[in-house]
């Protein structure tokens, strides 16, 4: 039990200090209008409470990542906790807040467009192809999931069919209408939900007598499965995701000003390292163990676990919060996602937003390629998503330290851990089944030497790479 509490305790400390410290070092300007108002245009543009830019940020990057991860990453055992506390900190938030301040800085631009700028055209061109298929991919698998659960749990004629066309319908909506009419509405009280569940959880863990295991270097897998790189890849959203960066340019265009990039983009992300501790711990306290956690996962999977957990520690209102974490949770994070591609589409395109027909142009579009997914079997291709997420984090973090490099900030900050995550991302492709299927030995090696190479490339290539990028007040990378 004390590793938890300490480890809820470095979370907001690491907010308090290092976030801090972060902010510092970005430079946040306070008298700098931000897009909400510069590029105010009532449909993307706009300006929203600070309150609510935070729940829906939080809420982005969320949704069941920090709770079916960090679940499945507790398989590992009590080392899961030292990945959720100290990645969430020098990792997966200051991703998150470099990449959304920069997108204010570069007027609510898209991430794959902060890439090119950063990191060239050849590289921006790749992300963008890239980035727009993960986030069409996380889009229809949230269909799916949701519309099968809904349909086991309603009457026969609300088959499975009934339930994805009502799912499609909502998204198509989320995606383009206002921000302020749906997201900005609905949003906020997911968000408190959310916070509510994890919040109760881990209070009745530790209130009702539940055992939480200390913090051991020891590898619990039931199926051996080695902690490095496997545990870094399956708790992604709970301490570094690369789908953040696809969701904070959203907020990017509603923030008010600069100085609430820290609580919005590093705490939103210090918030969901203290979920996915909760959950990781639940995980293993409930059932007494990582065997007895392997157990019941193999039988009804995380969805299952959540509902139990949450139905015994809360009672007939855990229940509720469950079914609205297993349903709602993946239906916000596949809206946002179709809207960020919409977005990314227009800014690759320079096609204004404010005019419905011209929203309808680039999401219908996407949406057909969305339901024609549903029809594929995706076993083989979302195995692939762990991966893409973490190295799409990892070339993100690349891009954040050129930025930082420029205006002669400290660029170890993202330079560290964009280092860890190309050790990461290259060691477990090469290694995993849907990879190269190397022996570890083997992948890891090649994984440290490609991260020192790009940690050279960086040292003597990006100084003067960054002499050539224009001013940031002098770079429009927007659609207006």
């Amino acid at each position: 039990m004390y590793s938890f509490i300490f480890g809820i305790i470095l979370l907001v400390l690491g907010y308090i200090v290092y976030g801090k410290y972060v902010e510092k070092q970005f430079g946040v300007d306070e008298k700098r209008m931000t897009p909400a108002y510069t590029l105010q245009d009532g449909v993307d543009y706009v300006p929203m409470p600070t309150w609510k830019v935070y729940l829906i940020q939080l809420l982005n990057i969320a949704g069941l990542g920090p709770i079916f991860g960090a679940i499945q990453g507790a398989l590992f055992g009590p080392a899961a906790f030292l990945w959720i506390v100290f990645g969430s900190i020098f990792a997966g938030a200051v991703h998150d807040y470099l990449s959304g301040m920069i997108s204010i800085r570069h007027k609510g631009a898209s991430l794959s467009e902060i890439q090119g700028i950063y990191l060239g055209k050849k590289v921006q061109n790749v992300m963008r192809i890239f980035t727009i298929v993960l986030l069409v991919l996380v889009g229809v698998v949230f269909v799916t999931g949701p519309a099968k659960l809904l349909a086991a749990i309603t009457p026969s004629h609300m088959t499975l069919t009934f339930w994805v066309v009502v799912v499609f319908a909502y998204y198509f909506l989320a995606t383009i209408l206002p921000i302020d009419v749906v997201i900005g509405n609905l949003y906020p009280l997911f968000g408190i939900a959310l916070v509510v569940m994890a919040v109760g959880v881990g209070g009745g863990i530790i209130l009702k007598g539940y055992h939480i295991p200390e913090i051991t270097m020891a590898n619990l897998h039931p199926k051996k499965l080695p902690i490095f790189p496997m545990m870094f890849i399956t708790i992604a959203c709970g301490a570094i995701s690369g789908f953040h960066a696809t969701q904070s340019p959203l907020m990017a265009r509603c923030m008010k000003n600069e100085k609430y990039g820290r609580s919005v983009f590093y705490g939103a992300m210090i918030a969901e390292g203290i979920i996915a501790l909760v959950w990781a711990a639940a995980g293993m306290a409930f059932y007494k163990g990582v065997p007895g956690l392997a157990a019941v996962l193999g039988k009804v999977g995380p969805s299952g676990v959540v509902l139990e957990i949450t139905k015994t520690i809360l009672g007939p209102v855990g229940g509720v919060l469950a079914m609205l974490g297993v349903v709602a949770c993946p239906i916000t994070s596949g809206d946002t996602a179709f809207r960020g591609a919409r977005l990314m589409l227009s800014d690759m395109i320079k096609v204004p937003q404010d005019k419905i027909v011209k929203r309808l142009a680039l999401a219908l579009p996407l949406f057909a390629i969305g339901i024609a997914l549903t029809f594929i079997n995706f076993d083989i291709i979302w195995r692939y998503f762990a991966w893409a997420n973490q190295t799409l984090a990892m070339v993100t973090l690349w891009a954040t330290a050129v930025y930082l490099l420029k205006y002669n900030k400290n660029y170890w900050i993202a330079v560290i851990p964009a280092v860890f995550m190309s050790y990461v991302s290259v060691s477990y492709i090469m290694q995993a089944k849907e990879g190269f299927k190397m022996p570890a030995s083997i992948s890891n090696i090649i994984g440290l030497v490609v991260a020192g190479i790009l940690l050279v490339l960086f040292l003597t290539k990006a100084s003067s790479f960054a002499k050539t990028i224009e001013n940031v007040n002098e770079e429009v990378a927007t659609t207006k």
